[in-house]
């Protein structure tokens, strides 16, 4: 509890805080993680494949059948709501302490609480465009198409999630906005993430100031740059703050 204070009177004292989120964020929100015992990457699947080259971009060039099987069956979650974190989050923004969201999720559990100023390094789930013509497709379009393949309604292409797949790099814009807004930042706190995918995980260097929590159940690789280390479950800590702010 002594930890769960000490990050309260930290967000009450500050007016620049940058959030920094992984899979961790949204698994109170019934989304399993990757690198748990429990998530993705770990579980037995039905797949002939690695999630990790099912989640690749030439393989969703060659394989795009099996890719959306997978990407139906373990990636989407639409009846996923926003927990405690997402909610917390929420509110700072609305009260003008916290300036950014940063996540490397593609759930849009975000925007669903509230939050406005999310920039998502991973893309979204929620956008979907024509591989040809660009034209814009809903999530809801992607779940109850009849086609194994979702195709575009004007040109005939395979429509691909605006989703950042392995082999593919990272938006140039929102990494230069990422890079500014931690820059900025008076208050770090990263929850969630295991901060082994490079290079989202490097972004968090960029922060030089002397109040960073990291909110995660295992150790992560930068927790000796950490003043503060909570490995509590996220959704449980941020009720408990939100009690306290």
């Amino acid at each position: 509890m002594q930890k769960i204070e000490l990050l309260a009177s930290w967000i009450k004292e500050s007016k620049r805080i940058v959030f920094f989120g992984g899979a961790g964020t949204s698994t109170e929100s019934g989304i399993p993680d990757f690198r748990s015992a429990a998530g993705i990457y770990r579980t037995r699947q039905q797949f002939p494949y690695a999630p990790e080259e099912m989640l690749s971009r030439s393989f969703f060039d060659h394989r795009p059948e099996i890719f959306y099987e997978f990407y139906r069956s373990k990636m989407i979650y639409p009846n996923a709501r926003p927990n405690p974190v997402h909610l917390l989050l929420a509110r700072l923004e609305r009260e003008g302490k916290l300036k950014a969201v940063i996540t490397q999720n593609i759930d849009g559990l975000h925007q669903m609480a509230g939050s406005g100023h999310v920039l998502e390094l991973h893309g979204s789930i929620h956008r979907n465009y024509c591989t040809k013509c660009h034209r814009y497709y809903s999530l809801d379009h992607i779940l109850h198409s009849k086609e194994t393949i979702p195709t575009c309604e004007q040109c005939g292409a395979i429509i691909k999630p605006d989703v950042v797949l392995y082999g593919e790099n990272l938006d140039e814009d929102i990494l230069g906005q990422t890079i500014e807004v931690i820059s900025a930042a008076d208050l770090f706190i990263v929850g969630g993430t295991s901060l082994t995918v490079q290079p989202a995980a490097h972004l968090i260097t960029y922060f030089r100031d002397e109040r960073m929590a990291i909110l995660n159940t295992s150790p992560t690789p930068y927790d000796q740059r950490a003043s503060l280390l909570i490995t509590e479950p996220m959704g449980q800590v941020m009720a408990e703050v939100d009690k306290l702010v």
